[in-house]
């Protein structure tokens, strides 16, 4: 039993946090790269004018720009089999309205896709990573402007038919529903949304100055819905034989007691959080709870045409994708203590332990997780794109990193998958979040390290870029020559 032959087994990053060259070869400002960096103790702050002399960690990130040719030889080291990347909007639209796309950087993605077929690693490609070009933001207040769909979908398009030989499996938004929590940055990151009053701003602010609009809010969350379903229609019409799945940040709750309000407080998050854009994208509708929630809190949703009820109906995905770090508790109980996480967080739960950053460390939640989504989702093929574990990581005199901590993250959940599979779930790929060190998109550290090969680049701006591996890189590989049964 376990995992299926053929199982893919990789990596995952992001353009923003791993290619640097932020202004390189023709590409325009995205979203992530007006962000300053910060610490687990010190948020991350914005800013839409440049500050001289601030640390913008996405400019120059790992280099993975001049280094792409490197890193994907360490990855087939590895053994993978897929890549997870995403391509920077802005790299192909600078402005995301441009009349003709930017051939260098479609030039770019082209020598990565070429490089990962050399050693017969297949791209897992994200359309919009959170890299939304800046004009989109300044001048049509992201997807709050109905104009973006298109824009998208022409960005898509274009995607689609350069590559259309290269890439066969696509996902549209990365955790797309992290727009329904309205906090810090996730209307900025994942709408491209922000307060018109703060375009100004001269000096860094935190995002807790930032005043989201709900209608607004979910207003834009749709016009994504309809964006991403066009692109699945469009896709299908390029290639029939492209896989093109959704992303789903998925953070599995608990009731934190058996008081039933914290079971019916549990539900509705979980509901809306988790199932909300995962039923949309892969039904292809509105879920009756979702509904009931905008009559709720107030949200008039005429917004949904009927025109856009069938386009929903008709861009279904392919595949189910999902990010799994951690879990969280629910409570009412306001003097519960409460934990950090994954651009959300909640109440402590006592019998897991936590990363230094607060995130819940918790396997037996991703058996759970998948058992959930493929009883809810029968039939439909599941792939975790993101999991991993941020640490500090200690270079020893020799240059040896041991990082059993990661090693003991890993095995436990990929344990975890490996029953879930036993029990019949229909999981296909698994990416680690990320495969080597990168930007932290929460601090935006480099500090807090993912990977299993080891970038010399700090928070302080210095370091040469050379990779090194850990003991992990060593370790997965194993795991993967065995297709996940040697754990040791």
């Amino acid at each position: 039993m376990g995992f299926k032959e053929g199982f893919l087994w990789g990596g995952a990053l992001a353009a923003n946090q791993c290619e640097g060259a932020y202004l390189e070869d023709g590409k325009g400002l995205s979203v992530p790269d007006m962000l300053l960096g910060g610490d687990v103790n010190t948020p991350r702050t914005f800013c839409p004018q440049t500050v001289e002399d601030a640390f913008y960690p996405s400019h120059d990130a790992i280099d993975f720009y001049h280094h792409y040719a490197e890193d994907i030889k360490l990855f087939a080291g590895m053994g993978f089999s897929t890549l997870r990347l995403s391509i920077n909007w802005a790299r192909i639209f600078p402005n995301g309205d441009d009349e003709e796309p930017n051939e260098a950087g479609l030039e770019f993605y082209d020598k990565v896709f070429d490089e990962c077929k050399k050693y017969n690693i297949e791209p897992l490609i994200t359309l919009c990573h959170y890299e939304i070009p800046w004009a989109i933001v300044t001048k049509y207040n992201g997807f709050t402007d109905r104009r973006v769909v298109d824009l998208f979908v022409k960005y898509a398009t274009t995607c689609f038919k350069r590559y259309k030989d290269k890439v066969k499996y696509w996902l549209t938004f990365n955790e797309i529903n992290c727009a329904t929590i309205g906090e810090d940055t996730a209307p900025l990151y994942g709408l491209g949304m922000i307060d018109r009053d703060l375009l100004n701003a001269t000096e860094p602010i935190t995002f807790d100055k930032f005043k989201y609009d709900s209608q607004l809010r979910f207003e834009a969350l749709h016009n994504e819905f309809v964006a991403s379903a066009l692109a699945v229609k469009a896709g299908h019409e390029i290639n029939p034989d492209f896989m093109i799945g959704n992303m789903i940040c998925h953070i599995t709750w608990y009731p934190y007691t058996c008081n039933p309000k914290d079971m019916l407080a549990c539900q509705e998050k979980d509901s809306m959080f988790n199932d909300f854009c995962g039923d949309v994208q892969v039904r292809g509708e509105y879920p009756e709870f979702a509904l009931n929630y905008f009559r709720k809190n107030g949200i008039d949703y005429s917004f949904i045409t009927e025109e856009d009820k069938a386009i929903l109906k008709e861009g279904t995905v392919d595949m189910y994708t999902f990010s799994y770090y951690m879990s969280n508790c629910v409570t009412t109980d306001p003097d519960v203590e409460t934990t950090g996480g994954n651009l959300i967080g909640g109440a402590k739960n006592p019998y897991v332990k936590a990363s230094d950053w607060g995130w819940q460390i918790d396997p037996d939640g991703l058996k759970y997780t998948l058992k959930k989504l493929s009883s809810r989702y029968p039939g439909l093929p599941l792939m975790v794109v993101e999991n991993g574990f941020g640490a500090f990581d200690k270079v020893e005199e020799d240059g040896s990193i041991h990082d059993d901590y990661r090693i003991d993250y890993f095995r436990s959940h990929i344990k975890a998958m490996r029953e879930a599979c036993d029990d019949g779930v229909n999981l296909i790929a698994y990416t680690t979040w990320g495969p080597i060190d990168i930007v932290s998109a929460g601090t935006g550290q480099l500090a807090k390290r993912y990977g299993f090969v080891y970038v010399d680049r700090h928070d302080d701006g210095t370091g040469d870029f050379s990779r090194s591996t850990k003991d992990s890189y060593y370790w997965y590989k194993k795991c993967i020559e065995s297709n996940g049964q040697d754990l040791d």
